[in-house]
């Protein structure tokens, strides 16, 4: 069967998009491309595109609450095959302003949930075979 229509973008809404949108790049590559104050485009080298529109007032979700302002996606990057590239990752989001919301168990789940500087959830997966 024949898709309706082609994927093109998520999008992501935050107080301000240039500084998110400076933030993924830092995170998974690409320049922002700000259109106007209010729509910054990033296209992640061979990943999707992420644009991040203007939403003034906007109340981030609750991680992990589901009975009130639940997250309504969240985006997952390849931290590394190793533990050892998964805490250098780990050292660097959180330089970048990424805020720890879940870091326990993390062998057993292979993946580290954080806050980015606007509040959605994001994870950093360990893969090894990738």
């Amino acid at each position: 069967m024949a898709p309706v229509a082609r994927f093109r973008s998520v999008v992501v809404d935050c107080p301000d998009p240039l500084e998110l949108a400076r933030f993924y790049a830092e995170v998974g590559g690409g320049t922002p491309q700000e259109e106007d104050p209010d729509w910054v485009v990033l296209q992640v080298p061979g990943g999707p595109r992420l644009s991040f529109q203007r939403a003034e007032g906007l109340t981030p979700p609750e991680w992990p609450r589901s009975d009130r302002n639940a997250q309504q996606f969240h985006l997952d990057f390849h931290g590394g095959a190793t533990w050892e590239e998964m805490d250098a990752a780990h050292e660097k989001v959180l330089s970048l302003g990424a805020r720890p919301l879940d870091l326990e168990d993390r062998e057993k789940k292979d993946f580290m949930v954080y806050a980015d500087p606007a509040g959605h959830p994001f994870c950093l997966c360990r893969i090894e075979n990738l």
